[in-house]
Formats: C-alpha cells, structure tokens, sequence
C-alpha cells in the first residue's frame, strides 16, 4: 500500500518533462521551418546587399577600371576627391543648394495641402489618389522628359509667357534657371509627405480644437499652439526620408541635361557624377570611394537631425 502510494507521485512527475520534451521537439521543428523560409532572403541580403557593399568599400581603395584587375592604391581615391577633382565639389554644392531648397519647400507645400484637404472635404479620397499620383510619377523617366519639354525654349512655360509679352528663356539651358527647374520637379512631387501629414492631422483630437477656440485662440494661433507641436513627430519623419532621397535624386537630372549635367555643371548630381565616373570614365574605384563619401554624409546628417530633434520635436507631454 505504502509503495503504490510512494509510487504515483513520482510517476505524476515524470509526466510534465516528457510533455516538455514534445515541446521542445516541436519548437525546434517550427524554428528549422522558418529558416528554411527565411533562407532565401538571408541569401538575398547576404548576395545582393552586405556582399556588395564590402566589395565596394574594399574597390574605393583601388584603381579598378571594370576592364582590368583593380589596384591596390590606397587613400588616394579620397584625397584626389578634395583636392584635384573641382566637379566633385561642384557636384557636392550642386546637390546641397538642391536638398536645402528643395525640400523645406515641398514638406511646407505638402503640409498647406494636407490641411487644406483635412477640413473634410466631400470626395476627400479621390483628392488623395490625385494629389499622390506626382509622387509616383515624378521620379520617371517619362515625366523627366516631359519637364525638360515644358521648360525649354519652345516649351508651355514660354508659350504662356509669350501670351503676355514676355520672352522666356530656355529655362533648362541657362546655367541660372537650370537647377530651379529640378528644384520645382520635386516640389511637385509632394504626394507622399502630404498623406502622411494629412494622417498626423486626423490623430489630433477635435477637442483641442474646441478648448481653444472656446478660449477664444484663432486659425492661426490653434495651427501654431496645437496642430504645430503635436505634428512634429510626422515633419520630423518627413523631414529626414525627404533628405535622404533628395540626396540620391538622380533620373531628373541625368535626362534633362542628357546625362552631363549641364549647362555649366549646373544640374551636376552627386549620383549623376558617381554615374559618369563608373559607367562613362570606367574609374569603378573612384566611384565606389564616391559613395562611400555619399554615405558618410547622409548618414552625419540623419545622425545631426536626431540629436536636434529633442529641441522641437514634440512626443505627448515631452519635448
């Protein structure tokens, strides 16, 4: 009687380990699955992405013509970048002008139509798709052919002027206007930042809105005391996926200035030179030391926007 009793216990116990073993079995069975599932794309980042990017960080320290064996050189890609290559300079200037013009324009142009379009308007989501539409068409080759159109000599801008009097230059083949052109293509593009603004907009409460009108605060004092502070979070976002691409626009600027950058090195894209580096002077290891420069700079940028955003950007009741 004492041994049956002494022997159930341990026989209950027992049962939870083996019930845990399955467990175990079945986890490991469900984890090799999905590695197997994931392994192609393991493959992917390891063939397609992390691969390319140490050849290429490994080839900005060679003389590598695509044609020959690369050569070991050194820092002297990087030093010749500095100090005897004035177009890579005037690239860096070209693309700086664009990106603090461009983009501080269409994040407000993008920000004036979200509001305009949050005071619900009747047919609001096919005002969003048409609105969008620039955003998915901009950075086309075929909208980069019709802009060069539109802005050149004979062109609908001329065509509109000349209605007035007016004698317009070819907007695309003067040094001066050239880049202005580019600036306002990506303005236009403004579909993307604009949903995601008008998004931001409708998580504001309207009892905000209602509090401080009721304390007698006006359109613009409720836009700068509350719309403002809490859509800070959303500009900031915009802010740093606008500098990003606006530093790897390169399609506008290759087909209006037919792959050169002209006028006058005016359009002359960081990525447009890195471009005619590699696939034009066949100087590969020159152009991967190019995008390594490119990388360093967005990234210090990315880096200085989130060390100042807590200045002004607002999350709830912190700043």
């Amino acid at each position: 009687m004492a041994d049956s009793v002494a022997v159930k216990p341990q026989h209950a116990a027992t049962q939870p380990a083996r019930g845990g073993h399955r467990s175990t079995k079945r986890s490991r069975r469900e984890a090799r699955a999905a590695y197997l599932f994931l392994a192609p794309w393991f493959v992917g980042l390891l063939v397609i992405t992390v691969g390319p990017i140490f050849a290429s960080l490994y080839l900005s320290f060679t003389d590598y013509s695509l044609l020959e064996e690369a050569k070991w050189v050194g820092f002297d890609n990087y030093v010749k970048m500095f100090t005897e290559d004035p177009r890579f300079i005037s690239s860096l200037k070209v693309t700086t002008i664009y990106v603090v013009v461009s983009v501080p324009l269409q994040l407000a142009f993008a920000l004036v139509l979200a509001l305009v379009l949050d005071r619900g308007l009747r047919g609001l989501s096919i005002y969003r798709s048409i609105f969008y539409l620039p955003s998915l068409l901009g950075g086309s080759v075929a909208i980069a052919i019709l802009w060069r159109k539109v802005f050149g000599s004979d062109g609908l801008v001329n065509a509109v002027l000349a209605v007035f009097g007016i004698q317009g230059p070819g907007w695309v083949g003067d040094p001066d206007t050239a880049l202005g052109t580019l600036i306002l293509l990506h303005v236009w593009t403004f579909g993307a930042p604009m949903i995601i603004f008008l998004a931001g907009l409708r998580q504001i409460p309207a009892s905000y809105y209602e509090a401080a009108a009721v304390d007698g605060a006006g359109v613009l004092r409720q836009f700068k005391s509350i719309t403002l502070p809490l859509l800070t979070p959303i500009i900031f976002f915009n802010l740093v996926l606008e500098i990003i691409k606006s530093f790897q626009s390169f399609t506008q600027a290759f087909i209006v200035s037919n792959g050169k950058g002209g006028p006058a090195d005016s359009t002359l894209f960081y990525t447009l030179y890195l471009y005619l580096q590699g696939f034009k002077s066949y100087d590969m290891g020159y152009a991967a030391a190019m995008a390594w420069i490119l990388l360093l700079i967005i990234a210090g940028l990315t880096g200085v926007n989130f060390l100042a955003s807590k200045y002004w950007v607002f999350y709830g009741d912190t700043k």
